[in-house]
Formats: C-alpha cells, structure tokens, sequence
C-alpha cells in the first residue's frame, strides 16, 4: 500500500485537483483523464469537511493480467484470454463490467461522493431519522435539521407499525410502506423482517397485483428502470443511468402477464420491485445490489391505454423480430455493463416469451424464470417430503395438472427430469407418466399440430378428453397439481374421484391467491 501510495504521488503531483483532494467535478476532461489514469495505479482515500471521497479500485490492464496468471498458474484458464465474440453481442474486453461501469461519466469516474446534512436525510440509504445520535447529528451536520428527540429503531418501528395498521384498505397500506422505502431503507426493512407474515401480503402478492392495476395513480417516485422502446439502440447508456455499479441481481418484465391480471403494461414495475424486496429481506441481498427492470415495448390492453394516468408507451404490444432484437439489445448491454456473473431473472413475461427467452439466453446469460424453474423447485420438494409419508418412488406415481402455462409445465418438466435422473430413464419415457389439462381439456396427440411448442412433449396417445373431472376419471391419477389461474375447479367431484382409486389422499396448498382466484393446490395419494 505504501509501494501505491507512493505512485500515486509521483503520477498525480502535476495535478492541482489531486493535491487539493478535489473531486474533479470542475476539472478540464485533459485533467481528469489525467486523474483517471493515475487512479488506476492505486487506491485514494480523502476524508472533507462535508462527506467523504472513496476511490473505486481499477488495475491497468496488463499489470492486471500478468498477476492474475502469476497467481493461477500458467496453465489455469483465464477469463481475461476469451475472445470477445464468444459472448452474446460480442462481450467486452473486461469480463466482468468492472472498468466499463466508469466508463464516460460526467464526474472523475473513481470517486463516489456520500452526502452529509440535508442531503442525508433525503438518502434512504442512509437516512435514520430520529435514530440519529447526538454525535452522528454533530458529525453529519445533521443539528437544526431534525426535531431534538433521539429515538431508536425499535420505537420508529412500533410507530410505523401502529399507523400502518390504522389504514383500511391494503392499498394504502403498500402505499405507506413505499413511502417508507423511498425515505428509509434500512427502517422499511426492519420493518418487513420482524412483521414479514403480516407485511408480506401487503408488499408483494396479493396487494401488489391492484397496485400494478392503479401505479400510474399512485406512483410518485421512481423506484426502478425503465427501459422503453424510446431507447432502442442506447440501452447500454440508460443502464450506466442507474446509480449502481456492482449489481448483482436484475429482476425484468415486460408487464405482458402479471400475476393473473394480464397485460398491465409498463405498471407492472411493481413486481420486480416487490420480488426484490422479498430478497433482501428474506434473502439477505444487499439492496444497493438489486436492479429492478421494465422494459417498456407497449401494451394492448385498450383500458390503459385510454386511461390518461397511464406512464408507459401509449402503442400496441411489439412483436416477432423487433422485440427480439430489442431484448437481445439488452441482454447484451446488461452483460457488457455489469459483468458475467448477475442474475437476470425474467418474471411475468407472456408464455411464447418466457420459454424462448430461457432457451436462447441460458447457455450465454445467468438467467432464472421464477414461474417457470422456482414454482417447479419448489412443488417437486413438496412432492419428495409427500414422499416419506405416502412411500415409494417418484417415479411409481401417475401425474395429472389442472393447467398447462409456464408453472404447470415448468414443474412437469421437473419433475420428468428428477425422475429420470432417479431411474436413468430417458426423460421421453419419464414424460409420459405425466398428464396436463388445459383449458381445451386434456393434452393428447390429436391436438399436437395446434399446440404451442412447450405444450407438445405432454401431448401422449389418448382419446379426447374435456374437463377434469373426466380426465381424473380416464387417467386415474395418484398425484393430482392445480396451476390453473380459473378458481373453483378442484370441486367436491373431483377430490372424491381421486380418493375412490386411491388408499391415502393428501390435499396441500402450495400457494392461493384469493385475489386473482389463482388454484396452486397438490393432491398427493397412494394406490389401493
């Protein structure tokens, strides 16, 4: 460190910005390249009157490379060697986004500057409100700007606590919680870790899905991007926008199927942002590290767009080639921008989407379709638990979905591919051990020519079949699942068919919700 400390010094001496410790906003771009380039040879620290400057590490490039393969041994493969055309939209020479986040900034790109007065309680980051202590208050130049009461986290917590729970409506209730987000990061948190089965509700579903339905009437801040179609050709530029660098996980829609309410649009950025705050409070991420994402490609949902609080794009829906150019524009942006290693999870995208984008981004992009792979994840553990109680194998047991969408045949998939990874059966034979209803009734071979293509390897050799009830009846299920967003289906009749063919039935919940009459149930038996 004193070896850098010393470069730094001899590189920078001719620099009056570096000598004062300025933080080169008001340098010529002569000096801050200058700057710049001193920078890359070691780490500064400067300590002002009103904050602080820290330096963002950056190697010169070749320094860089030699001292890694030092490290690794001459014959360990080394990122730094791919070919930049290897990755998707040609890659960038640094791999992982480290030296292109800087890259084109306004301000000397290695220094970050943290607030302090003021402008610290307009940080949610950083602002504590009335938890700020005496000193922290002296220190931040925080004196005169709040009220003299010093409180503590817990006595904010039971305030917010106590309000919220005055409102009527869940509604407001998201409201107030948004508020609290955007003005107090780490109280909203707080806040959603001790009460997480009373606030959960209320944060994601089911109360999200009418604040997606209602976000060009109650939105007021920005809590996430949005990339619309305005920016095609300049999405790399829009991501430098956001004020993070080191992302680490991305949460995207295009609003076309939210939850069960259908095209909402660019108001669907609710649900990233709620999926994000479930990971950090539930998932320990750090916040700073989530990047929630809409990309805006239009709507056909003709209500929004007569609705004049609407925010997104006033057009119809794009299609075919044009939004596949626009989304390969942004999968290689987000990967040129932040490197090989974020997690880009897909969520809510429209069916034909959603398979076709896991298909030709997942060996290229780290990617995840929470409909798709996490609801799947999730039943299959539910269905080797069941397991344990019922016996045998999964592999001895007959299954029927009631809806065939991205949850009913992600999880048949599945459980196909656990199956054959149990028995070292080929995963077509595994396939046909599974049965899938859809609206038309059951999926057979007859039908094959007018399925969509994720439908087509559940479609087996059987005579027509239209509801249910009969499909129970004709297939004779031991493990019956409901995907289906149609309520009142697993009925009476049902449940009682299955129970007649089967010794021990077990009926489990795996998720409903009440408010868009989603059926995710498991109906779990064991043969007579």
């Amino acid at each position: 460190h004193q070896l850098l400390a010393r470069q730094w010094q001899h590189r920078a001496s001719g620099s009056s910005g570096a000598r004062r410790g300025c933080c080169g906003r008001h340098q010529c771009g002569e000096t801050r390249r200058g700057l710049a380039a001193a920078a890359a040879a070691a780490r500064w620290w400067h300590v002002g009157r009103r904050g602080f400057v820290a330096s963002v590490e950056a190697g010169a490039k070749g320094e860089m490379e030699s001292t890694m393969k030092e490290i690794r041994g001459g014959g360990a493969p080394c990122v730094l060697d791919m070919d930049d055309a290897a990755t998707v939209g040609g890659g960038v020479e640094d791999t992982y986004g480290e030296d292109r986040a800087t890259e084109e900034q306004l301000v000397t790109p290695w220094t970050v500057s943290v607030a302090s007065g003021y402008n610290l309680l307009r940080d949610p980051r950083y602002n504590k409100g009335l938890a700020f202590t005496e000193k922290e208050r002296e220190t931040h130049y925080l004196r005169g700007l709040l009220p003299p009461a010093v409180t503590s986290q817990e006595l904010q917590e039971r305030k917010i606590m106590h309000n919220i729970r005055q409102y009527q409506l869940p509604l407001q209730r998201y409201m107030a919680m948004m508020d609290l987000q955007e003005g107090n990061e780490r109280l909203f948190y707080k806040l959603l870790i001790d009460n997480v089965e009373e606030l959960l509700p209320i944060v994601y579903t089911p109360t999200v899905g009418e604040a997606c339905q209602k976000y060009g009437s109650i939105f007021s801040r920005p809590q996430g991007l949005y990339i619309s179609l305005k920016e095609k050709g300049k999405i790399l530029e829009v991501l430098k926008n956001w004020p993070e660098r080191s992302i680490q996980v991305i949460v995207v829609t295009d609003g076309e199927r939210i939850l069960g309410l259908g095209d909402l649009g660019c108001q669907g950025m609710g649900i990233p942002v709620g999926k994000l705050s479930l990971y950090t409070a539930l998932g320990g991420v750090r916040p700073s590290a989530c990047l929630p994402i809409t990309l805006d490609v239009g709507t056909n949902n003709e209500e929004l767009l007569n609705d004049e609080f609407y925010i997104g794009l006033r057009q119809r829906r794009v299609t075919g080639q044009e939004y596949a150019d626009f989304l390969h524009e942004f999968m290689a942006a987000v990967k040129q921008n932040y490197g090989e290693k974020v997690l880009i999870q897909f969520e809510d995208f429209a069916n034909h989407n959603a398979f076709d984008l896991l298909a030709r981004y997942g060996t290229t992009h780290l990617v995840f379709n929470d409909d798709i792979q996490g609801t799947a994840s999730v039943v299959l553990a539910g269905l080797v638990a069941a397991l344990k109680l019922v016996g045998g194998t999964l592999a001895e047991h007959t299954y029927l979905f009631l809806g065939a969408g991205e949850a009913g045949t992600g999880i048949a998939e599945l459980i196909a591919l656990e199956m054959s990874r149990q028995t070292k059966t080929p995963i077509d034979e595994c396939r046909k051990k599974i049965w899938l209803v859809d609206s038309k009734g059951l999926i057979v071979s007859t039908r094959k020519e007018s399925l969509q293509h994720f439908k087509k390897p559940w479609a087996h050799e059987h005579e027509h079949v239209g509801n249910l009830l009969d499909a129970v009846n004709a297939i004779k299920p031991t493990v019956l699942i409901g995907t289906s967003g149609k309520g009142q289906t697993f009925t009476q009749e049902v449940v009682e068919a299955i129970s007649s063919f089967n010794e021990v039935t077990f009926i489990v919940l795996t998720c409903f919700t009440f408010y868009y009459f989603e059926q995710y149930l498991m109906v779990f038996c064991k043969k007579m």
